[in-house]
């Protein structure tokens, strides 16, 4: 069972952005997700029933499953941000 998966217009961008080597590490994470968007280490957004986020080092891929199409689309890929000691 193959998922489809879709980069949005601001992910496409925002992958675009990433340096070569984590533009490699996401995109095997895309890749994976294809084959099975439940492995891994994802989460589910608080108060939204189809917003998922999977964690890929420092960055964040942040999309929804639409499960009766096996449809994954991505909406963003975001660096997360470091919380600074204070």
């Amino acid at each position: 069972m193959a998922w489809n998966l879709r980069l949005a217009g601001p992910a496409q961008k925002d992958f675009l952005k990433l340096p070569p080597k984590d533009q490699a590490r996401v995109k095997a994470a895309l890749l994976s997700m294809e084959k099975n968007p439940f492995r891994g280490d994802i989460k589910r957004l608080k108060g939204q029933s189809t917003a998922w986020r999977r964690r890929v080092d420092s960055y964040r891929i942040i999309y929804d499953l639409d499960i009766t199409r096996l449809l994954i689309v991505v909406h963003g890929i975001l660096r997360r941000m470091t919380r600074r000691a204070t």
